[in-house]
């Protein structure tokens, strides 16, 4: 990456120009869509918080026990109920997973939408957090923790990967950190954000 400092203000200038919506198919050209699917919609809260080392990204590790996707690292959110918006909708969920109070995140735009493998058209909705304590939903989310902007927001830190997904190999975008294998939507999501602040 550059030598520029990723501050929030650099983070909210490239969230504001980044306008192409994705997709977990982006890069699997092959797979032909039904013309006709009817898509569920649902929001996620991507959220920057200040850290000793520049801004952190607030993420979750999904229980390993829920239905789907088991174990995933994901951003907090879900499905919009009836009238929600998705602003609405991501910071709702929010509170539910991970604690979040309402007055501690400053909502500032969406970001472009991300079609899913399991149907769902997902919006981020991208805000700065204050501090505050994190307390897991102990029937959703096993762990809190978040990522230093600098590394997700390098888009020279992703990889392409793949694996067999109903009978064909699918390939994705890919940004481990740690012990965290940050995949699939959430990493191709962060990987838009990160080709706009490049």
């Amino acid at each position: 990456m550059n030598a520029r400092v990723i501050d929030f203000g650099s983070i909210e200038a490239a969230a504001r120009s980044s306008g192409v919506a994705s997709s977990d198919f982006d890069l699997n050209p092959d797979v032909i869509l039904p013309g006709r699917r009817v898509l569920r919609d649902a929001a996620v809260l991507v959220g920057f918080g200040d850290g000793p080392d520049g801004p952190r990204l607030l993420l979750t590790k999904r229980s390993s026990r829920l239905r789907h996707h088991p174990g995933q690292i994901a951003f907090p959110g879900g499905k919009l109920e009836a009238g929600e918006a998705p602003e609405d909708a991501a910071l709702r969920e929010a509170a539910e997973e991970v604690g979040l109070p309402r007055d501690r995140a400053r909502v500032v735009c969406r970001l472009p939408s991300h079609e899913t493998v399991t149907g769902f058209t997902v919006t981020p909705v991208l805000a700065r957090l204050q501090p505050f304590d994190p307390v897991p939903e102990p029937g959703e989310v096993a762990e809190i923790f978040t990522v230093p902007a600098a590394h997700v927001l390098d888009p020279d830190r992703y990889t392409v990967e793949g694996r067999r997904w109903r009978g064909q190999r699918r390939h994705y975008y890919a940004v481990p950190w740690g012990p965290y294998y940050i995949w699939g939507a959430t990493a191709r999501i962060l990987r838009g954000l990160a080709g706009a602040m490049a």
